[in-house]
């Protein structure tokens, strides 16, 4: 039987018996370790969006715990864990409230590849998951969004919700300068939302930073990762370093740069996700080292940037940020105390400023009445100070949030990108 509850108990950490199956195994030890960890103390049900929206243990990051540790000690699986699991927004708030360093976003990971090998989808499921992880990665997605945008009107509202205006690129400037990062171009902003690159390669470049793309880098894995296929996404990660490795291993650059922060937790974690591959364990752990989320750079690029923003007509920002930066990378208050000394007015909600706007990768898709609840629910607490626009660090969450509000939401580079006077007359972009 499944748990419907949790243990009295607190304080003893979970003690765990691993089934024959999963004793001898990677995954086994590293998912034994980390439930080892657990207090049963229950902070992490406080800060979990799903328990709060649903008021269930087993939506809870606790119930989940024990519902993985039930697997992997060879009790019953069934297509409740399944949902149970899948309703998980892995936004690792719990990791950010967990007083014993739970690493429940690797713990999820592995049990989710453990429960779908063990549970097959409904064959609509795994359609919807399929679409997904082909269509946002391929070259069609652009093509598809143009045709998309310009019959808008016509669609179901829930895909016309994903199809929210698109700021154009402008162009982007090439000038040669010392100091350079790569950029990696991503899978679905190019299409979507393509003046978020063009405006970080505008304002690192009028800080004297020459952003260099590479074309063959492309979905940092994260998709396919999210929709099961685990294998595929640890192609996406192969690739992706095997793009990057001559720039990196001749020294041009000194950063990869992520201006999306989903992509930039996923590329942070290649050298755990990967570490068991001999050919590629060395090269991740150095491509993980040298990523940096675009906030990261942001107090050296201050004192560059300060003579060049312009004094007046700068907007009142409402900034979220997503999970992925601030729980994911750990990285809290740097936009907001950075743009605010180049005097912008920049406020965070108030209240649940730490819980997710249901954006999640591809959660808006699987989950939509979970998704919606939890947007509607930001962009009321983002809206408290009447705002003139809504920024923040991650493509998904911005268009999330967008599809719910008149309010511009838009990435804080393209902002500040805004607010820069301009350079030289740029040219045409560099790639290697």
């Amino acid at each position: 039987m499944l748990v419907d509850s949790t243990p009295a108990c607190k304080g003893l950490h979970m003690q765990t018996k691993l089934s024959h199956e999963f004793a001898n195994t990677p995954e086994g030890a590293e998912a034994e370790e980390i439930l080892r960890k657990c207090v049963h103390c229950g902070f992490c049900t406080a800060t979990c969006p799903t328990y709060l929206l649903l008021g269930d243990e087993r939506n809870g990051p606790r119930g989940r715990i024990y519902l993985m540790k039930q697997l992997l000690e060879g009790e019953e699986v069934t297509a409740s864990t399944q949902q149970n699991l899948d309703r998980c927004l892995t936004c690792r708030n719990c990791e950010s409230t967990c007083p014993s360093g739970v690493e429940y976003g690797k713990l999820v990971h592995i049990g989710r590849k453990l429960v779908d090998e063990r549970i097959p989808r409904p064959p609509k499921d795994r359609a919807v998951r399929w679409l997904l992880r082909e269509g946002l990665t391929s070259p069609l997605f652009l093509p598809a969004m143009k045709i998309g945008r310009m019959v808008r009107p016509l669609l179901p509202s829930k895909l016309a919700n994903k199809l929210t205006p698109s700021r154009p690129a402008g162009q982007r400037p090439t000038r040669r300068h010392a100091r350079k990062v790569l950029m990696l171009e991503g899978c679905v902003q190019p299409a979507m939302m393509p003046n978020i690159n063009s405006a970080t390669a505008r304002v690192l470049d009028a800080a004297d930073f020459q952003v260099v793309s590479v074309p063959r880098a492309g979905c940092c894995g994260a998709i396919r990762l999210h929709t099961g296929d685990h294998k595929g996404g640890l192609d996406d990660m192969r690739r992706n370093i095997d793009a990057w490795w001559p720039a990196i291993s001749s020294g041009e650059v000194e950063a990869i740069v992520m201006n999306a922060s989903g992509c930039g937790a996923t590329v942070k974690d290649y050298a755990d996700l990967l570490k068991h591959d001999a050919e590629y364990a060395e090269k991740a752990a150095r491509v993980s080292e040298l990523t940096r989320d675009l906030s990261e750079l942001l107090p050296e690029l201050l004192p560059r940037l300060r003579g060049k923003v312009k004094a007046c007509d700068k907007p009142a920002l409402a900034f979220h940020p997503p999970c992925t930066l601030q729980h994911g990378q750990k990285l809290r208050g740097v936009v907001e105390e950075h743009l605010g000394q180049l005097g912008f007015s920049v406020h965070r909600a108030s209240v649940e400023s730490h819980l997710c706007c249901g954006s999640a990768g591809t959660y808006s898709v699987l989950q939509p009445e979970i998704s919606l609840q939890l947007r509607d629910r930001k962009i009321e607490h983002l809206s408290e100070k009447q705002p003139d626009c809504i920024v923040s660090a991650n493509i998904g969450c911005i268009q999330h949030l967008q599809s719910g509000t008149p309010t511009p939401v838009k990435h804080w580079i393209e902002v500040l990108d805004d607010a820069i006077e301009p350079a030289v007359q740029p040219e045409e972009q560099v790639f290697i």
